[in-house]
């Protein structure tokens, strides 16, 4: 099943890079199809535990049937919360992989592709109150074209806002075809696929608020991970990738180095390795990998810890 909801990507890289000890407890921070979750569970022996997050209601679907895994069926910017909820107070590793699954791009009514006609919807949970509709609907003009611009760096933001007021005068913009005729006039021909896929992805995050997320997550990691303990996180767009290699660097999701009293950086990660990419062969088994980027870190000593 997890071939035909998800292939993982990386997932020798990811696994590698966490360093399992065999008895130690881990966290996959995006189970989808359950590829990692799996690989994980394979390198930890019977003391071992496996934490996995996902709030998909199909993922959920996947739970492994092993009495060392719990799925937590939550979105993972409530780590420490859910982890203490399930009687744990700190890991030897945490995998996150930002992606959005195969399964959700290739279910045409979840509205994530521009493939299909479907419902605007993109939503990564059906918990979730704000749909695509609801952002391409009421959102002002200068609302829009600021997303288009932080989320998708469009340079025609604007524009593509302004086609899309257009067309709402008409009515509600209520599918993802009626979204990419709203917008097929202003964009550039040559790019046209191209941009309507950064239209989509500007109005997912917005809708999942999905870097919010990863930044509420990154700093639980300082109070989650155990000295010596191993993070793998994989971005699949320079606007995820920032924030880990920020955190990564700072321990702070803005990049800017915190010190204390004496003037000491207080630091709570060290790099591990070179950022890691798919190779030529898993680029051509799954063309979907060609954007990840794997970062990784260990959690080291905290010397600054206030009292």
């Amino acid at each position: 099943m997890t071939q035909t909801y998800h292939s993982p990507v990386l997932l020798s890289e990811c696994v590698e890079a966490l360093s399992i000890r065999p008895n130690g407890t881990y966290v996959d921070l995006t189970f989808g199809g359950g590829g990692h979750s799996r690989a994980i569970l394979e390198k930890l022996g019977a003391s071992g535990k496996l934490f996995a997050f996902d709030q998909d209601a199909d993922a959920q679907q996947n739970a492994l049937d092993d009495t060392r895994f719990t799925l937590i069926a939550s979105n993972f910017k409530h780590l420490k919360a859910q982890l203490r909820f399930f009687g744990c107070t700190s890991v030897n590793g945490v995998l996150a992989d930002f992606g959005v699954s195969s399964h959700q791009f290739d279910t045409a009514k979840r509205g994530f592709s521009t493939r299909f006609d479907a419902p605007l919807d993109m939503r990564m949970s059906a918990q979730m109150k704000t749909t695509a509709a609801d952002v391409v609907n009421t959102y002002s003009v200068d609302a829009l074209a600021q997303l288009f611009r932080k989320y998708a760096d469009l340079k025609n933001a604007f524009s593509i806002a302004k086609a899309i007021e257009k067309r709402r005068q008409s009515g509600a913009i209520v599918t993802t075809f009626e979204l990419l005729e709203a917008v097929e006039s202003v964009l550039y021909v040559p790019k046209r696929n191209q941009q309507n896929a950064q239209v989509f992805q500007a109005i997912r995050i917005e809708v999942n608020q999905e870097l919010e997320a990863i930044e509420q997550m990154l700093v639980q990691l300082i109070d989650v991970v155990e000295e010596g303990g191993r993070v793998a996180l994989m971005s699949y767009h320079s606007l995820e990738d920032r924030l880990v290699k920020n955190f990564i660097r700072a321990s702070r999701v803005d990049g800017q180095i915190e010190k204390d009293f004496y003037g000491n950086p207080k630091l709570f990660f060290k790099k591990v390795g070179q950022p890691i990419e798919a190779s030529d062969e898993e680029l051509r088994l799954n063309p979907r990998s060609r954007s990840a980027v794997l970062r990784v870190a260990e959690r080291v000593k905290n010397l600054y810890k206030e009292s």
